[in-house]
């Protein structure tokens, strides 16, 4: 079925419904707005950039989803492959690329392949979300020890290279800072897990940076204040040779949005017993991958850590990420001052915890106890991550899995990953 579930929960709704879903949407738009501004910088992009994904993205999620509660944004998986076609092609080239993979996901909703997930091995998203993770945390080395290495290559050893000669210029404020907030966000997590634990650990940093006149960066210093208002929707250049150049880029936005948004409306179907619809998860990621980029958004989908705390605060219905998104929209008219002061070393550190949880370490174990072929798998999908280029990672470890799936007469079955 390809119906939004905000349809079916307008049958029934109510004022309890919608307190609860407001309270919930607040909550989660406090863990989103540092997020998507330190996605927006990781990704080689700007903050507002980030803000306006999360609202132009996360609303149209939230209105056309398959899963009552999924919250959509930007986030950690798109790092990578964002930042390498900024690079390459600019972001008008990312804005195309991104259009072209709502269109594909659409097309993909419509023939009802969101059952397809099961044929994607375990092992080859636990491979290639580590590389991420691994990734992610590199690229936040050189705000976290506050490094003047100037614009750092892509590629991973090029970049621990050019990090580790800019060496002597640690500063080990920067540096303070980092461990500091990572400190604050770990143990308020742990003694407060209710709290808005990231707005917190970033704010009370940024704080203590002003009034001390640390030497920092902040957004502001780096990026120049943030607009008042969402940007007037145009569209990119479009040729053939560019969408023929476009078109690798598009499938690898298009295959980690449906995976990623798939994987979180699992997790959140197992924590308040929903049942999603798959086709019309697809169908709502291709939407909002088409209208986001004509804003000068990035890559948006399922963000299973967002919606996992939308669950947990409550909210039931998709009036829960809409408010999120507003809420967010609400910051960014009135406040957006206050998100310039914000210090990169702290939103530096909000990533890096970001990835540790990507990279589950408490998952190792398990991980060196799988049979030899799943230990190839894992292995091989997270070193052609980290080493080489996300497509073809994606590609070896799905086609390997499925010869050796092949090759030991193994049936697919649909496997549920726990909530991270």
């Amino acid at each position: 079925m390809r119906r939004p579930k905000l349809l079916d929960t307008m049958r029934d709704y109510s004022w309890p419904l919608f307190r609860a879903d407001a309270l919930a949407g607040v909550s989660v738009a406090l863990v989103a707005l540092p997020l998507c501004i330190a996605i927006a910088i990781a990704s080689g992009s700007t903050p507002f950039v980030g803000l306006v994904t999360a609202i132009i993205g996360g609303f149209v999620i939230s209105a056309t989803s398959g899963s009552r509660v999924q919250i959509g944004g930007p986030t950690g998986a798109f790092i990578v492959v964002v930042y390498g076609v900024i690079q390459d092609h600019g972001m008008d080239g990312l804005i195309l690329a991104t259009a072209m993979a709502g269109i594909i996901l659409v097309i993909a909703g419509a023939f009802r392949a969101g059952r397809l997930i099961a044929l994607v091995p375990e092992p080859v998203i636990d491979g290639f979300t580590i590389g991420i993770a691994t990734i992610i945390a590199a690229s936040q080395l050189q705000d976290a020890l506050g490094l003047s290495a100037g614009k750092v290559p892509a590629d991973m050893i090029p970049k621990i290279e050019a990090l580790w000669a800019a060496r002597d210029t640690l500063s080990f404020v920067a540096l303070g800072i980092t461990a500091a907030t990572v400190a604050v966000i770990l143990l308020l997590r742990r003694w407060r897990p209710r709290w808005p634990v990231l707005v917190i650990a970033v704010a009370a940093a940024s704080l203590a940076s002003g009034w001390f006149h640390l030497p920092v960066d902040t957004v502001a210093s780096r990026f120049g204040a943030l607009p008042s208002g969402l940007p007037a929707p145009h569209w990119p250049e479009i040729t053939q040779a560019r969408l023929i150049e476009m078109l690798p880029s598009a499938f690898v936005i298009a295959f980690l949005a449906g995976v990623e948004s798939l994987l979180s409306a699992i997790v959140a179907d197992r924590m308040f017993g929903g049942q999603h619809r798959p086709s019309a998860e697809l169908l709502a990621q291709g939407y909002a991958n088409i209208v986001a980029p004509l804003f000068g958004g990035l890559p948006v989908t399922g963000a299973i850590a967002r919606t996992a705390t939308n669950v947990r605060a409550g909210g039931r219905t998709p009036i829960a990420g809409m408010v999120h998104a507003l809420v967010i929209l609400a910051v960014l008219l009135v406040a957006g001052d206050l998100a310039g002061a914000l210090v990169l070393p702290a939103l530096a550190a909000v990533l890096l915890v970001t990835a540790l949880n990507m990279a589950e370490p408490e998952k190792w174990r398990e991980h060196l106890a799988l049979s030899w072929d799943d230990r190839l798998l894992l292995i091989l999908t997270l070193t052609l991550t980290v080493f080489a280029d996300l497509t073809i990672a994606i590609g070896a470890g799905v086609a390997l899995g499925l010869v050796l799936r092949w090759w030991k007469g193994r049936v697919a079955t649909l496997w549920t990953p726990r909530d991270g």
